[in-house]
């Protein structure tokens, strides 16, 4: 599909997008042999010419494979395909979700409260009754049925409603204050419900209670498990109004669906069908990240976001960190034609942000099509996948360092540490360890062998090719704000690369095909049996499974094999 990527020319008018392309495309054709090494090596000012700072956040790019003159062309693709123009769609409201005839307005939920404008005050609304129910949890006033306080809080979500407000909430564990009666927090996803078996025997239905987050109300996964744990607690308070009641809260987008599920519509929040999924922890989605770290920090978090929006919106291209995120990105997957990107962020705190950024960036621009419904002319998003990068250096930095693909990576650093941390001493010199690995592990994927000279031979097994494309993202430290600006960056990285792809990253029509089929393939698993015009492979696991769960030999397979 994609034998002519490095050449997008539409038939007929070269506009200034498809100019840029092919300045691209030449320009990487004369660079295409020089070495990070070299780039680093000839230009002693490369770092304060690569780097930008947004309040807490420095981003270096001076890793890139890149040049004065690739900016330059890539600034041009920028201003080809209209990038001011579509940015100020964005922020005006316009319903830049073609597909579904939407605007994509998650950014006026981290407006500042006193911004005018009827949305403005509906997310004002809804914060503050979130703020009431987050302050009871926190004060131990929310009392279960048989009036004991809630101890335990559980989410069930799936997706943006699950993998968001994890991330912040594990991130920011460390910089909470300490409250007795705050509860526990859970969370739960997975549809085989082996969550919430691990789960349940460890909580008591009398002080727990159960959030189910769900933007349609809709989602089987969400619903399997709320089901179950529905279950769970009925057998132990009863299956009443008064369970529901104190026991279970609702947030979506459709208040009828919460309602006809049994929730009291004074624990019901709302969101609106212009927040994403995968873009909606700034809204109540959050909850249980207020619920962590207080209605103040959730403020922050979105006050740190907004700061980037408003970066965004106005700064132009040379100093916007998101599009120069993007616009790297670009030169990367496309001119580079380099398929990976690995995200490493050196915190453990951040244990959870390669999980979300593949779904916020593999999600948004895993597409194929255009905006206009005709074929993408180049290659979309690369694969996202990463680890903790003290642990990668341990499972897959091999592959990175002396492995046949080319792979692009972003580091990820906070420089400081939470005032609040135990063993301080010990701690900071375990950060600055990780901090030198951080820099070393860039470093030498840069550089290969002239960061280890005395390699000569290219077949040894000591060589170190370099040449390998990174950033570094420093923050000075991981607070609610910081992580808000963290977020924000990353998500205005994948509209801008989504503008220049032509696609549109505010969709998921990939994933609704497999949840239909889903539906016939459990008929067929309940009744064991799949009809004729089913594939054979999906026929034969049918006749397995039957068979595992029977105990019964499939064909070509002995009994006594299952057995033992």
């Amino acid at each position: 599909m994609f034998e002519r990527d490095h050449n997008v020319l539409h038939s007929g008018a070269i506009d200034a997008r498809d100019l840029a392309w092919r300045k691209l495309e030449c320009h990487a054709r004369e660079i295409r042999l020089l070495h990070l090494s070299q780039l680093l090596a000839s230009d002693s000012s490369r770092f304060k010419s690569c780097s930008r700072r947004l309040g807490p956040l420095l981003l270096d790019f001076s890793k890139q494979r890149l040049t004065d003159t690739t900016l330059k062309h890539l600034e041009e693709l920028a201003d080809g395909c209209d990038l001011r123009r579509w940015i100020d769609r964005l922020f005006a409201g316009d319903k830049i979700n073609t597909s579904e005839q939407r605007s994509a307005m998650h950014w006026v939920l981290r407006l500042p409260p006193d911004s005018s404008g009827t949305l403005v005050r509906d997310v004002q609304a809804e914060l503050k009754k979130m703020a009431g129910l987050v302050q009871r949890l926190r004060d131990g006033n929310w009392h279960g049925l048989g009036g004991e306080r809630i101890r335990d809080v559980v989410n069930i979500g799936v997706g943006g409603s699950d993998t968001g407000p994890r991330l912040v909430c594990h991130a920011l564990d460390a910089v909470v204050v300490p409250q007795v009666e705050a509860p526990r927090l859970h969370f739960v996803s997975t549809m085989d419900g082996s969550q919430l078996a691990q789960l349940l025997p460890g909580l008591r239905p009398q002080t727990t209670l159960f959030v189910l987050s769900s933007k349609s109300f809709t989602t089987v996964d969400t619903l399997a498990n709320a089901a179950t744990a529905r279950r769970w607690l009925g057998d132990s308070l009863g299956n009443d109004k008064a369970v529901l009641r104190q026991h279970w809260i609702g947030i979506s987008a459709s208040g009828d669906n919460m309602t006809a599920w049994g929730i009291d519509p004074a624990h019901q929040l709302r969101l609106w069908d212009w927040v994403g999924g995968r873009f909606s922890l700034w809204s109540t989605i959050g909850f249980m990240i207020a619920l962590r770290i207080g209605m103040d920090g959730f403020r922050q978090l979105l006050a740190g976001a907004h700061l980037v929006d408003e970066h965004f919106r106005t700064s132009p291209w040379h100093e916007n960190i998101p599009v120069l995120m993007a616009l790297t990105g670009i030169w990367n997957r496309n001119f580079l034609d380099i398929h990976n990107h690995a995200i490493l962020p050196y915190d453990g705190r951040l244990k959870c942000l390669p999980e979300y950024l593949s779904q916020l960036e593999m999600e948004s621009n895993g597409k194929s099509v255009t905006r206009d419904g005709k074929p993408v002319e180049a290659a979309t998003t690369p694969l996202l996948w990463g680890e903790v990068g003290p642990n990668a250096q341990h499972a897959f930095y091999q592959f990175l360092h002396q492995g046949t693909e080319p792979v692009s990576s972003d580091f990820i650093a906070a420089v400081r540490q939470p005032p609040n941390f135990t063993c301080a001493a010990e701690l900071a010199a375990q950060h600055e360890l990780t901090l030198a690995n951080c820099l070393a592990q860039s470093r030498l994927l840069a550089l290969g062998n002239a960061a280890a000279p005395g390699v000569k031979d290219e077949l040894s097994h000591r060589r170190y090719p370099g040449n390998q494309p990174s950033n570094t993202l420093l923050l000075d430290e991981l607070t609610a704000f910081n992580m808000g600006v963290l977020l924000a960056v990353y998500e205005h990285k994948v509209f801008t690369q989504a503008m220049i792809w032509r696609i549109n990253p505010f969709d998921q029509w990939g994933v609704e095909m497999g949840k239909s089929m889903a539906g016939d393939s459990l008929a067929y698993i309940r009744e064991g049996l799949a009809p004729d015009t089913v594939d054979a492979s999906t026929a034969g696991l049918v006749a397995a499974i039957a068979a595992f769960r029977h105990q019964t030999a499939p064909p070509g397979v002995s009994a006594d094999a299952i057995a033992g």
